[in-house]
This record gives structure tokens, C-alpha cells and sequence, in this order.
């Protein structure tokens, strides 16, 4: 499997252009900090680009996709440079993953992740910021994996560092796209209200006069895990439905409207 990260990859030189046979003309080579639209163009550590790959946990199932792509090393890369996109191309049939790897010319912002499985990612916190909204509509559980920089306010899941070799760019973070379940739900012991930032949560369970705070808790995809007065509930969301674990009972939860 081939892995494409925005403004990161293996400095290779080759082109599919020639403008004249006298004199040939200088074949195409990206560089480190080359400019782009929205981001330069910067290589990747080898040991990093692995690193990821571990993280997000990567099947041949997964559809793994990047923006901004370089050189182009994943399943689908949106890549605004057009030369770029011509190597990345070059590269992949090079490989023997041709029929595996699709690269497009286009904008990064516009483009449809909502396919994805997996994003992997070196982008600036600027350009994430604005592709917030895009990540969280993905579907829950989707794993998107960053290098270096992070969306704001939005905590990793994971970070690892790797060494050896690496100098720069040597941090990677791994993000599970929550599920959304911020709002209202009755169970049987009361009515839970739960407000959420990313995968944090918080809240209050109301019973009667009582309410007792929601702590420790947090999604990881579609799961969810919390502690109300000290008892820990972990479950699952499906739809409308909460429904886990809390010591050796079974609970339950629907969203009210």
C-alpha cells in the first residue's frame, strides 16, 4: 500500500512533460518548501510516514485519502498542482499500484472526503481549521492521522514521536472522529444531558431534585465511556440509542427530540 501526504514525500525526479526535443526540456522535481496554493511543499521523514500508518492502523479495507497530496503515496490524493499530480501518476504505475491509487487535480477544500476511512494528513493548523467541519461529518470511528500540526481545541486520541533519524517533522497524531451526542436522553434513572467539545464530554444525569455530574467522560468513535456517581458506563451509540455496561448492569439511553 502507497501512502501520499499533503505537502510530504520522497523527493523523486521524474516528468511526463517535455516541451521541446532541442534542447529536452528540465524534467520536473518538487523541492522542499516549493510553493503551493495553500501550503509548501515539505518532505515527509520515511520513519514518520510509517508511524502513521500504524496509528490509523491501516486494512486493505480502508479507504485512505489525503489532500493536498505531493508526489502522491495513498489510495486518493486531491493535490491542486498539476505536475504534481502527473508524478504521483508516474510513480504509481511505476510501483504496480495504478489500478489501486487515484490522484486528482483539484482544491483541497472542495473536495469529497466523505468516503474516507482514513485521512492522512500534513497540513497546517490554518488549513485543518478550516476542514474542521468536513473531518467531524465524517463518519464516527474514522481515523484521521496528522503530522505535526493539530485542529485547534481538538485533543489527539494518540501521539507518538519517533526518533532515530528523524530531525523535523516528527510527531504524529492520531484522531478518532466522534460521534455526535450532544443533547438529551432518557434513562431510567433520570434524564442525561450531555454537551460535547470533539470528544469530550460533560453533563449532568437529573433524577428527581438530584443532578449528579457527568465525569471522565469522552467518545472514541461511536463509543462512549463516563462516570456518574461513581459508577463507569461504557457503551455504544446507535442512532437515537445509548446502550451499554455500567459494572454488571445493562443500561440504556434514548435521545429525546
Amino acid at each position: 500500500m502507497m501512502l501520499i501526504y499533503p505537502i510530504a514525500a520522497l523527493t523523486l525526479s521524474f516528468s511526463l512533460v517535455t516541451q521541446q526535443a532541442k534542447p529536452p526540456a528540465k524534467p520536473f522535481e518538487p523541492y522542499s518548501g516549493q510553493p503551493g496554493k495553500d501550503v509548501v511543499w515539505v518532505p515527509t521523514p520515511p520513519e514518520l510516514v510509517e508511524k502513521m500508518l500504524d496509528m490509523a492502523k491501516v486494512t486493505p479495507q480502508d479507504l485512505v485519502m489525503d489532500l493536498g497530496s505531493g508526489d502522491g503515496r495513498n489510495i486518493i490524493g486531491v493535490e491542486y498542482n498539476p505536475e504534481m499530480v502527473e508524478l504521483s501518476r508516474r510513480l504509481a504505475k511505476e510501483a504496480g499500484v495504478a489500478d489501486k491509487a487515484t490522484f486528482v487535480q483539484g482544491d483541497m477544500y472542495e473536495a469529497d472526503i466523505s468516503k474516507a476511512s482514513v485521512m492522512a494528513l500534513f497540513l497546517l493548523t490554518t488549513n485543518l481549521d478550516k476542514l474542521k467541519d468536513k473531518f467531524l461529518a465524517l463518519k464516527p470511528g474514522t481515523r484521521i492521522v496528522l503530522n505535526t500540526f493539530a485542529v485547534t481545541g481538538w485533543s489527539a486520541d494518540e501521539t507518538e514521536t519517533v526518533g532515530g533519524e528523524c530531525q523535523t517533522w516528527c510527531t504524529a497524531m492520531l484522531y478518532i472522529v466522534p460521534a455526535n451526542v450532544a443533547g438529551t436522553w432518557k434513562m431510567p434513572q433520570g434524564e442525561l444531558t450531555l454537551h460535547q467539545e470533539f470528544q469530550m464530554l460533560s453533563g449532568e444525569l437529573v433524577a428527581g431534585a438530584k443532578g449528579t455530574p457527568v465525569e471522565n467522560a469522552k467518545m472514541r468513535g461511536d463509543q462512549i465511556t463516563m462516570t456518574i456517581g461513581g459508577t463507569t458506563y461504557t457503551g455504544r451509540v446507535t442512532g437515537d440509542r445509548l446502550e451499554g455496561t455500567a459494572g454488571n448492569q445493562k443500561w440504556t439511553a434514548a435521545k429525546v427530540k
